[in-house]
């Protein structure tokens, strides 16, 4: 089951692409819906359950709660130190051709956000496996949270590399690589069992690790190009949607 859903993660990453390929302009509204669908999961579900399932305290502070600042600032010190905030794009590009810098180059840092999305979609699908493992709902909400976002993680692989200057081939091919990534993930989880405290710490972690995506990256996204009321009714409406979703399924 983790696999399948995986599959449908990549299914959706490659729609993703496919949209930042055609898309017209209502990509905000769509991005505003699953940054509300990730903040549900968050505080809704997986902090929650990271409290049940690792109880310790750590200098009076839950361990949980440690793991989940943890995880928000290891993503933001990562894409600090590679310069691939997203909600500055349009910064770098011009930025870069105004001093000068070589094409290949400017192919290198395109190359190298996108492989970074990469990676964090085989977290994405690691993450689907080990809810699965921690029992409950918590796997079809974490899934439901992974797939939303892995729209907005196909529409970046692909708009990041050819942003830069990438082909249009080798933007594609990444784009394949970031779908193909969260099924990696959750086959992995299928080799073993994570004991029950650690799996509290990585769900604290997981949760960091998606507050950040949705504030961070997600939600200026999608209101930087319109700051319209509508983008933000969708936000409000996919986190009310969790709420629904987590306490029908309890």
């Amino acid at each position: 089951m983790p696999v399948l859903i995986a599959a449908c993660a990549m299914v959706m990453t490659l729609v993703g692409g496919v949209v930042a390929q055609r898309v017209g302009d209502r990509r905000h509204l769509v991005l505003g819906l699953a940054a509300g669908l990730m903040l549900g999961v968050i505080g809704f579900d997986l902090l929650p359950d990271a409290l049940n399932a690792q109880p310790r305290r750590v200098f009076g502070v839950p361990a949980a709660l440690l793991m989940f600042v943890a995880g928000f600032l290891t993503l933001h010190v990562v894409e600090r130190g590679v310069a691939i905030h997203r909600a500055h794009e349009s910064e770098y590009a011009p930025h870069s051709h105004a001093f000068g810098h070589a094409q290949e180059s400017g192919k290198g840092i395109g190359l190298t956000a996108a492989s970074a999305l990469v990676g964090h979609s085989v977290i994405d699908g690691f993450a689907i496996g080990a809810a699965y493992q921690a029992g409950g709902t918590l796997g079809i909400v974490v899934a439901i949270a992974v797939i939303s976002h892995d729209f907005a993680d196909g529409f970046n692989t692909y708009t990041i590399a050819r942003l830069y200057g990438n082909a249009r081939r080798r933007a594609q091919l990444l784009l394949v690589a970031d779908a193909l990534a969260p099924v990696v993930g959750a086959a992995i989880t299928l080799a073993f069992t994570i004991p029950t405290g650690l799996l509290g710490l990585y769900l604290g972690f997981f949760a960091g690790f998606l507050l950040y995506l949705a504030t961070s990256d997600i939600l200026p996204e999608a209101h930087s190009p319109h700051p319209s009321k509508a983008t933000l009714l969708f936000t409000v409406t996919g986190a009310l949607l969790m709420w629904l979703v987590i306490g029908l399924a309890d």
